[in-house]
């Protein structure tokens, strides 16, 4: 498929604002996804495309949490292990769905993204009920093994689409009794790693990929990510979740009136 130097422009700057969201809020697959539809992608591999091309980004923030990151390995390896195998089924799930199949989940999936998005920090607040955990080094191995059964079940929906699933894993997190945000945010992250790699893999393997618009996509998504970590203290987060939010219902709206 080839590509023009507008449209390459274009994918370039959808993809760096994609990229400085995700390093202010996340939400940045609801402006780079759509802008690989718009220009006629097939959405499967529009979908592969974009989740190659931000997949960069997420694994320098996954090393760069690598210090924050202070779990026992009895819990680190199940959550790694269900979201490889999760990310990895998703992913093949997504290729042998159809093109025109798949067009229709779109909307759907974009409005569920932007929900689990917006209320996050409910589901993480609802989740939280159980004692804080100081040392996770205590935690059961009934409760090892329910979240690796979520994170599956996250992993899944991971591989397949993917927008909002740093809020689940967030939530199931809370529901292990941790309250240090930027532990949880340690091991979200690498996980959220763990799904894409999975299903990055897969979709080079397949030949998913569409690697010109992925290429320009991976340089503007890795410019605006080093934007938007240099200028995240200054941002007001509450501005930048609400433009998120307003993106994927803004998306979600455009997709429902021309898909159905």
């Amino acid at each position: 498929m080839s590509l023009q130097f507008s449209q390459a422009l274009f994918l370039f700057f959808a993809a760096g604002i994609a990229g400085t969201l995700n390093a202010l809020a996340g939400g940045g697959s609801f402006i780079s996804f759509p802008a690989l539809l718009l220009l006629r992608v097939p959405p499967v591999q529009a979908n592969a495309t974009n989740t190659v091309a931000l997949w960069p980004g997420l694994a320098a923030s996954a090393i760069a949490y690598l210090k924050r990151l202070d779990a026992p390995l009895r819990l680190l390896i199940p959550l790694l292990v269900t979201s490889v195998a999760g990310g990895w089924a998703g992913a093949l799930l997504l290729l042998k769905t159809p093109q025109r199949t798949f067009l229709h989940f779109v909307p759907w999936l974009i409005l569920s993204g932007t929900l689990l998005f917006a209320f996050g920090n409910t589901i993480r607040r609802l989740a939280g009920t159980s004692a804080a955990v100081d040392d996770l080094r205590k935690i059961s191995w009934r409760a090892i093994a329910v979240s690796s059964f979520v994170e599956l079940l996250v992993a899944v929906y991971g591989g397949y689409f993917g927008a909002g699933i740093g809020f689940i894993t967030l939530g199931m997190l809370a529901a292990l009794g941790m309250r240090d945000i930027h532990a949880m945010g340690a091991i979200r992250t690498l996980l959220a790693a763990a799904i894409n790699a999975a299903a990055v893999t897969a979709f080079i393997v397949a030949g998913a990929v569409l690697w010109l618009q992925c290429g320009v996509m991976v340089a503007g998504a890795l410019l605006g990510g080093w934007f938007g970590a240099h200028y995240a203290q200054q941002a007001d987060p509450r501005k930048v979740r609400a433009f998120v939010i307003g993106v994927g219902v803004v998306m979600s709206a455009y997709f429902f009136v021309t898909t159905h």
